[in-house]
């Protein structure tokens, strides 16, 4: 198999995998509603209406507007890396980041459209009286909460609060493994393509 054909493989399992989940916690729980899986993960329904783990400080048709650009950039990006015969592990880096980017554009452009609110009901795709919001205005669906630990109380600043707060999903985790494998293991090349400066 070529490698850009199991670079579209890795694509679509993310994409799908994340829109399947997506779907399921939209049309099986209400906003705010969590499962306990163990007392250090919980399945735990909120939408975000800006960037990866729940960040929110750039308007958001900006910001989806932004994420549609940033995707194209990367997917030509994913081009050049083929056809320049990159390592296929570097490509695979790319092509979760571009999956992960992806999978958040489908939610902030259509699922405002094709899903009701979630606040104190179950949503319901394609509801009859419509969506929620507009296009390029809908939310994104996180639901992986890890409340690792709780610092102790005597611990200034820190003190009662949680380790790793943020709720997240499986886009958001493709973007960071691919980001964190390109520095950790393709710094060289990264830095190897940049382009001279004078000095």
């Amino acid at each position: 198999m070529s490698v850009g054909k199991k670079s579209i493989l890795l694509i679509l399992a993310i994409l799908i995998v994340d829109q399947i989940l997506k779907i399921w916690i939209k049309t099986s729980f209400e906003l705010g509603e969590s499962i306990r899986v163990a007392n250090w993960f919980y399945i735990y329904f909120v939408e975000n209406p800006g960037m990866a783990f729940g960040m929110d400080f750039i308007p958001k048709t900006f910001l989806t507007l932004f994420r549609i650009v940033a995707s194209g950039a990367i997917a030509y990006g994913i081009y050049y890396a083929v056809k320049k015969q990159y390592p296929m592990g570097f490509i695979a880096c790319v092509s979760l980041i571009f999956a992960g980017a992806f999978g958040n554009i489908i939610d902030s452009t259509f699922y405002g459209l094709i899903f009701d609110s979630s606040y104190g009901q179950v949503a319901t795709l394609f509801p009859a009286g419509g969506g929620y919001a507009p296009v390029f205005q809908g939310k994104v669906v996180d639901m992986f909460y890890f409340p690792l630990f709780t610092f102790p109380d005597w611990m200034p600043f820190l003190g009662g609060g949680i380790f790793f707060s943020p709720v997240f999903n499986i886009a958001d985790s493709a973007i960071t493994i691919g980001v964190a494998c390109l520095l950790i293991f393709y710094r060289k090349l990264l830095d190897d393509k940049k382009p001279e400066t004078e000095s």
